[in-house]
């Protein structure tokens, strides 16, 4: 049973009922099952408000500007501020405090969701769930990293994107469902929203209780130049900007595409087809799961297989190909069916899980235990600024530019139609500039 393994076993410990001289490797598995049950919390709380969102918009009262705010400047104001001192905490702190007290902080956001009553108070509430749940992830990879050795943390980082899936899914096909069953039956003399949000947080608080029977693992490959100070790290990261800055821009690039449509996607579906959560959420949740699990699985085995490939780069080679093939996903808010709008939404998706569990591969990889954490640090204060803050508002500003907001659709298509474009090419830099093994 689960309960019943300590999670803090280190990767390869001696058996006293193995023959002499025969190290057996202890299975990290229900760390990594913990860890990716965490993940996909964070995900779920943080994205069960997207299904919902024209609904909350209209109950609210609320314009396409205001909720680009809610959905973006929201999360990405804090989290800019806090990334790099936090990843610098994960480089140096106790990794599993810092979890269990985001848990709490996204939980916490969720739950006031249901609350809220106007702009200010939703700004607020989603900035809280927003900053436990993209914030969870940096920590949560150092800590996977320190699990695995180096040629397994591709397929171990893989059990981490599966649970950001499975959490974006939920949030879509349980979200619209429960939505739906609310409408009727209605909980705590809540509106359906308001109600969806009160429940998810209720579990969520729950799943809590599972990261304490995590324990901190040993960390492993410790530079000597970063030492324990702020200042030195980053002078670090500065020194490998040269293959950093291309993997950024290429990464973020995608976080804008991707953040983009799971924002906007819904409005779309209401307004261009006339529907409604309970309607769309189930195939989307089924479309963000199996797209998701797809892209996962190929970027984990790509990274690795390109990590031993004889070429420079060749760790990053999915991420290419994945850039690429987002330039044609991008349009998938202009198709004239729902079933375009379906096929090259996951397509768009699979490539966006396939960069992102590369790119955390790489950086896994590539950057020394002590600098880590600050690097994914800095990686997120650049996304959420950029990805998470500006792609939702080039939106809404796009879609008022080409006539108001029945022009959704198309502005969301040209927003990810170039930020694919951008991304594609930063990659190839990238991995022109990758080092030739790991340093």
């Amino acid at each position: 049973m689960l309960v019943d393994q300590p999670f803090d076993r280190p990767l390869a410990t001696p058996d006293v009922t193995a023959p002499a001289g025969v190290v057996r490797e202890r299975s990290t598995t229900p760390a990594l099952l913990v860890l990716a049950l965490t993940i996909c919390s964070a995900a779920a709380m943080r994205s069960v408000f997207s299904p919902v969102q024209e609904v909350v918009k209209l109950d609210l009262g609320l314009s396409d500007l205001q909720m680009s705010f809610v959905q973006g400047l929201a999360a990405s104001i804090p989290i800019a501020i806090l990334s790099i001192p936090l990843g610098w905490m994960v480089d140096h702190a106790n990794r599993v405090r810092i979890l269990i007290g985001l848990a709490l902080i996204w939980t916490l956001g969720t739950v006031l969701t249901a609350f809220a009553d106007s702009f200010a108070a939703l700004f607020v509430t989603r900035m809280l769930a927003g900053l436990g749940a993209i914030c969870s992830l940096p920590v949560a990879i150092s800590i996977a990293a320190d699990l695995c050795a180096p040629e397994r943390r591709g397929r171990s980082l893989l059990l981490l994107s599966l649970g950001s899936t499975i959490g974006g899914a939920i949030a879509f096909a349980l979200g619209g469902a429960l939505f739906g069953q609310l409408a009727h039956t209605g909980f705590a003399g809540l509106a359906p929203w308001r109600a969806l949000h009160l429940i998810f947080g209720i579990v969520s608080a729950v799943l809590v209780g599972l990261l304490l029977l995590l324990k901190e693992p040993d960390r492993k490959e410790q530079g000597e130049e970063a030492g324990t100070a702020l200042a030195p790290a980053l002078r670090e990261l500065w020194s490998r900007a040269d293959f950093l800055a291309p993997l950024f821009v290429g990464q973020i690039g995608v976080v804008m595409a991707d953040t983009a449509a799971g924002i906007w996607a819904a409005p779309v579906l209401t307004r261009n087809f006339g529907l409604h959560p309970a309607q769309f959420g189930g195939w989307m949740g089924l479309v963000l799961l199996s797209s998701g699990i797809l892209g996962s699985v190929l970027g984990g085995f790509t990274a690795d297989a390109g990590h031993k490939s004889r070429f420079r780069g060749g760790i990053l080679f999915g991420a290419l190909v994945a850039s690429g093939l987002s330039i044609p996903a991008a349009l998938f808010p202009v198709m004239p069916s729902v079933a375009g709008f379906a096929a090259l939404l996951a397509l768009l998706l699979v490539c966006g899980a396939i960069t992102g569990l590369v790119t955390a591969t790489a950086i896994a990889v590539l950057i020394p235990n002590d600098i880590r954490g600050v690097c994914l640090g800095a990686f997120i204060v650049v996304g959420a600024i950029v990805g998470f803050g500006l792609a939702p508002t080039l939106v809404s500003l796009g879609s008022t530019a080409l006539g108001g907001e029945s022009h959704l659709s198309q502005a969301l298509g040209l927003t990810g139609l170039g930020v694919s474009i951008v991304s594609f090419a930063a990659f190839a830099l990238a991995t022109l500039r990758a080092p030739a093994k790991p340093t």
